[in-house]
């Protein structure tokens, strides 16, 4: 493969090699499930649905996975402030945020584990780092003994004697070191005795870091080739997860990568400052495929202001594209073209997964496409086409995806208003017809207020909406 990649833990960009030829396994944090979801969390399902994509465009098979944190602190606090079981909370935010995933075109994973089905690989796995003297038990509470693995900090580049502690438990004092961090909670009166689960060290919970060593370990074994999350994960969450699977005796993530944020404010978008976008809330003021056109367009690495015009401006950018998709399609056909990336295309994504180039190769080719149009070159048009649609299927923007054909909302209702236009340009063209150019004036204006922006061709009136 040609695949380059900044690997977070060599701080370089990296040829991307597989472990196994012909195939690609991939881990990626999935939400602890606390609340619904806001447009910072989905970027990164989105950068790393990208990946994916790639990875499967460039002939690889994809084992993807990502998890569901459906235990925790906030999840148990959350709940019992509303004065519901933890995990009703947990399972109505786990469905806000698929609904989330799957409104913005993010594949469904290969597996998409939850933590509370995998205590026992929990368990088995602190008992080997309790036999290899890397962790402890105090309590009913398992520590990691970071004192006792040289290569701590060796993912974010930080030494172990300039660590703060690691202050995720109220029991601090009975760790031998500060620093070392919780891989089992013992339970305390006044939690759920539903948020318990039997261990040889006595009835606890998972620590956050445990979780996802354990399930990665489950479903794409003790090595594998890509682990990825958001920027905020790299440290202790990702620093821990190395730590204790490698303490274990794996391999474990062989490169990491890690998407920017989704900032408003110039601050992190963050549930605690409560400076967020929800996600429910702006798919109501704009279409879900322009949204994951803003999110994707951006480099994964970079940082996204959110604003209104931004998201207005990556809006009409889209639809540029699309309208470029449509007007073809009606000329030559949907499937016309052969699906052909372009070298600048390739290029782009290659070079770790460089969006803006590549969104900007798909740009051009509409430029051309569009020439072509004009020109009435058939065979031009339809050579854009098929390329221009393999390029946003990469990126999973395709104006005619199933996904996205069949988005917005019912069918049926969306003939009657095709039936309509339709109705009301057979009405412009006859007034046209008896040159009556006030009321054909007065049609295009009435339908330019209602958001239908009406081009006269060669072919006769085509429309679509306008924004």
């Amino acid at each position: 493969m040609s695949l380059r990649l900044y690997d977070t833990a060599a701080r370089a960009v990296r040829d991307f090699t597989p472990l196994r030829a012909g195939q690609a396994s991939v881990y990626v944090c999935g939400l602890t499930v606390q609340g619904p979801p806001h447009v910072g969390h989905v970027r990164s399902a989105l950068a790393f649905d990208v990946l994916r994509r790639w990875l499967t465009a460039s002939g690889l098979e994809v084992t993807y996975v990502r998890n569901v944190t459906d235990i925790d602190d906030k999840i148990l606090a959350r709940a019992a402030e509303r004065g519901v079981p933890w995990w009703a909370w947990a399972y109505t935010n786990e469905l806000a945020v698929t609904r989330a995933y799957d409104v913005l075109g993010a594949l469904p994973p290969t597996y998409e584990p939850r933590a509370t089905g995998h205590v026992p690989d929990m368990v088995a796995l602190m008992e080997r780092l309790v036999e290899r003297g890397h962790a402890y038990a105090a309590g009913g509470d398992v520590y990691f003994d970071v004192r006792s693995f040289p290569e701590y900090g060796a993912l974010t580049g930080q030494r172990p004697e300039n660590l703060e502690p690691a202050a995720d438990t109220d029991t601090d004092e009975r760790k031998r070191d500060p620093r070392d961090f919780a891989l089992w909670k013992a339970h305390k009166d006044g939690e759920p005795e539903t948020a318990s689960w039997a261990t040889p060290w006595g009835c606890g919970r998972p620590g956050w870091h445990l979780e996802c060593s354990a399930m990665a370990e489950r479903y794409l074994g003790p090595e594998f080739d890509i682990h990825g999350g958001g920027l905020d994960l790299r440290f202790p969450h990702h620093e821990n997860e190395q730590a204790q699977s490698r303490a274990a005796g794996d391999g474990f993530a062989r490169y990491w990568l890690h998407n920017g944020w989704v900032t408003l404010g110039g601050e992190k978008m963050s549930k605690s400052l409560g400076n967020t976008a929800l996600v429910d809330e702006v798919v109501r003021r704009v279409r879900p495929v322009e949204l994951r056109y803003y999110l994707v367009a951006p480099h994964y690495r970079s940082t996204i202001e959110f604003s209104d015009a931004a998201l207005a401006e990556a809006g009409a950018a889209y639809r540029r594209l699309e309208s470029f998709v449509r007007r073809a399609a009606e000329r030559v056909g949907a499937d016309a073209g052969a699906p052909v990336l372009c070298a600048d295309f390739t290029d782009a994504l290659d070079d770790d997964l460089g969006t803006p180039a590549a969104i900007a190769a798909v740009h051009e080719t509409v430029r051309q496409g569009n020439t072509a149009l004009a020109e009435e070159d058939e065979k031009a048009v339809a050579g854009t086409l098929g390329s221009v649609r393999a390029m946003l299927g990469v990126l999973g923007l395709d104006p005619f995806d199933p996904h996205w054909a069949g988005a917005g909302g019912d069918d049926r209702l969306t003939e009657v208003a095709d039936g309509l236009v339709a109705l009301a340009l057979e009405q412009r063209q006859a007034a046209r017809a008896r040159k009556d150019y006030a009321a054909a004036d007065a049609i295009r204006d009435q339908l330019a207020a209602l958001g239908v922006q009406v081009e006269d061709t060669p072919q006769g009136p085509r429309w679509e909406l306008s924004r």
